[in-house]
């Protein structure tokens, strides 16, 4: 179990939250090629889940108006929460005056009705990991399991259980060299805005024991540029865009040269609150030039391996 406090996007403002990370069995589908959180998971019993529940809880306080809770699975997974312990986790933090809860789910879970209870009690955000509107590369690239339809039958559900949807987008997945990886969170960004009440730009990291960290340990995968994170949050303006940068600056994080990624990461957090493209403005290292390069050359000299616009790979 961790619990941690922080700041989060609400109603257009800042507003304090407490994220809960529960242990649970973890996810079911295990396939993604860069999510290493299926090896943390382990067997919890209904009465060890509210014991790790009641303990991230004492650490509410008056300022938190947000309350997330993960399983680095799906919170609607009856294998991972069962549903009577779900109900008393959210009646609980509907109970301690909490204005909004979120949750995350694959597709497979989201019902309607599962939406309604909790709506009916909190206001409610499902969260959904799309990573990207491209079925080719959402299949091939990463492994997600379900298609882009599948994720809009969700959404709807949401929806129509009266939720809101987080729609989590991956920036550079396996085998997209930098400039196809901003292209394809642009247009993922475009395609998910209508089913979507906020984007969550993730940044891929390197997990440890992932079929993506074993292309990095050989030189075949380099994490996105701080940088490609920045023009893509530039130029999403239709719906609200939220980004943390999870390990920047590391060697298994986003990074640029070294230099300048604390500011860029620091920017890019504050643009999660601001909603604020100015707060990237005054940005500026020399190794921007390098990275425009980048994003110029690198499928001409190295050839780009997926071709996402002629369907093939």
């Amino acid at each position: 179990m961790a619990v941690w406090r922080s700041r989060d996007l609400l109603d257009g403002e800042a507003a304090g939250s407490l994220t809960m990370i529960l242990r649970t069995r973890g996810c079911r589908w295990r396939r993604c090629a860069m999510c290493g959180y299926a090896s943390e998971g382990a067997p919890a019993s209904e009465e060890d889940l509210i014991v790790q529940f009641r303990a991230a809880a004492k650490d509410l306080s008056a300022e938190d108006r947000v309350v997330k809770i993960y399983t680095s699975g799906s919170f609607l997974d009856p294998a991972e929460v069962p549903e009577s312990v779900r109900s008393r986790m959210i009646e609980a933090i509907a109970s301690a005056g909490v204005e909004k809860l979120v949750f995350e789910s694959r597709p497979e879970y989201v019902t309607r009705e599962l939406v309604e209870a909790s709506a009916a009690k909190i206001r409610t955000e499902v969260a959904i990991g799309l990573e990207t509107s491209s079925d080719l590369v959402r299949d091939h690239s990463i492994g997600k399991g379900f298609s882009f339809a599948q994720f809009k039958e969700a959404a709807d559900a949401a929806h129509r259980g009266g939720g809101s949807v987080k729609t989590y987008l991956l920036l550079k997945p396996p085998f997209l060299s930098e400039a196809s990886a901003i292209s394809d969170a642009l247009r993922s960004a475009r395609d998910a805005a209508p089913h979507s009440d906020v984007l969550s730009l993730n940044l891929t990291n390197i997990q440890r024991g992932t079929p993506l960290e074993r292309m990095w340990f050989i030189g075949d995968y380099r994490t996105p540029w701080l940088w490609s994170a920045v023009e893509v949050l530039k130029n999403v303006s239709s719906i609200p865009i939220i980004c943390d940068p999870v390990a920047a600056g590391t060697r298994r994080g986003p990074r640029n040269c070294g230099r300048c990624d604390e500011a860029v990461a620091e920017a890019i957090r504050g643009h999660a609150l601001t909603q604020d493209p100015g707060v990237f403005d005054d940005l500026d290292c020399g190794c921007k030039a390098a990275w425009e390069k980048v994003v110029e050359l690198e499928d001409l000299a190295f050839g780009s391996p997926i071709y996402m616009d002629s369907g093939r790979l």
